[in-house]
């Protein structure tokens, strides 16, 4: 019987790996040069997003506060002091 090993070891099977290395190596650096000039739109892109989800968290500017409790965008613009 033949070794198994051995079979990985031809000429054609050394080329075909050799070949698909470099192939993998020029695809890679094509797919790094079309990300990186996609990421200036994609930074653009996440300005919104941002917004968006980042004012999820608190309460509308217009909502009046409860009673009893100061807003902390009241304290912010009255210097700590409450308006009433």
């Amino acid at each position: 019987m033949s070794d198994p090993r051995s079979s990985l070891l031809t000429r054609p099977w050394i080329v075909l790996c050799v070949f698909l290395a470099i192939t993998e190596y020029f695809r890679l650096t094509e797919y790094r040069a079309h990300l990186f000039g996609l990421l200036p739109y994609l930074l653009l892109l996440a300005c919104p997003l941002l917004h968006l989800f980042m004012h999820g968290r608190h309460r509308p500017h217009e909502a009046p506060s409860r009673p009893g409790t100061d807003s902390v965008h009241e304290a912010d613009h009255a210097g700590g002091h409450r308006h009433d």
